[in-house]
């Protein structure tokens, strides 16, 4: 991991400034922000890399690809990261001008809670699972931030300041609450769309022991994926006069895509 992170940051340097925030890289994806780099690659594994540059006018990128160690998806790894990668490419087709983001994270956060009743890892009124924070359990982040020349844009402002407004509030419920920017988009802003699911473990002993949404979540079925770790799939997206671009050449995304890279 030590080795594929500073591969990244040299490519970084040589191209621009260098990396716009450390490195994440690792086989532990259920750990956010995890700037741990000490694993050995293991086949099996998933590997987690969240990264960005900052180019020599000092704007930022921020990009995350969950990728299989050995170039293979097993089974349930293919399962989750369908569902990751649905949420991530419905949610950027819905972008324009004059929409909450937050309306966006609920979204994709419906689309992943929906996946999750598909695998029996969720149960009940999906739509009445994601009102009450349910899905938090595997998607307790929020869906992007503003990005520019700060890869969290202006935010020693204060999130509250630059992400919502006078017409939007940030909500105090659990995953929802971590959404950094909630307000309208306008044309011309920068974001970045990344949804994930996850399956922490210390998360998911504290809820079960609580019985915390028992209607809405099968635990039997979640310790099945204990070990599983993390999926995240983000782009940068620009907000453009009727609809939206996404930044940058296209990176391998789907699990044809991914695999066919590795193995090649």
């Amino acid at each position: 991991e030590q080795y594929l992170a500073g591969l990244a940051e040299g490519v970084t340097l040589s191209y621009g400034k260098g990396v716009s925030f450390p490195v994440i890289l690792s086989q532990r994806g259920e750990v956010l922000h995890n700037h741990r780099h000490d694993g050995i690659l293991n086949k099996g594994n998933l590997l987690l890399v969240d990264a960005g540059a900052e180019n020599n006018f000092r704007y930022t990128s921020d990009y995350t690809r969950t990728l299989p160690v050995d170039g293979v998806f097993e089974t349930k790894q293919r399962e989750i990261y369908e569902i990751v990668l649905r949420a991530n490419t419905e949610a950027i087709v819905s972008l324009k001008p004059d929409i909450y983001y937050r309306d966006v994270h609920l979204f994709a956060s419906q689309i992943i809670a929906e996946g999750l009743k598909e695998l029996g890892l969720m149960k009940g009124d999906i739509q009445e699972a994601v009102k009450v924070g349910a899905h938090a359990l595997f998607f307790p982040h929020g869906l992007g931030h503003q990005m520019g020349l700060d890869v969290h844009d202006m935010e020693n402002l204060g999130e509250n300041f630059v992400g919502y407004d006078d017409t939007i509030s940030r909500s105090k419920q659990f995953g929802l609450s971590a959404l950094r920017m909630g307000r309208k988009l306008q044309e011309g802003f920068v974001i970045t769309v990344e949804p994930g699911i996850y399956f922490i473990p210390d998360l998911i002993d504290i809820w079960k022991k609580e019985r915390k949404f028992e209607q809405f979540i099968n635990y039997a079925k979640v310790e099945e994926y204990r070990d599983f770790g993390g999926i995240r799939i983000e782009d940068d997206v620009l907000i453009t006069g009727n609809s939206h671009r996404v930044l940058g050449p296209p990176l391998a995304k789907t699990v044809d895509e991914l695999q066919k890279m590795i193995c090649s």
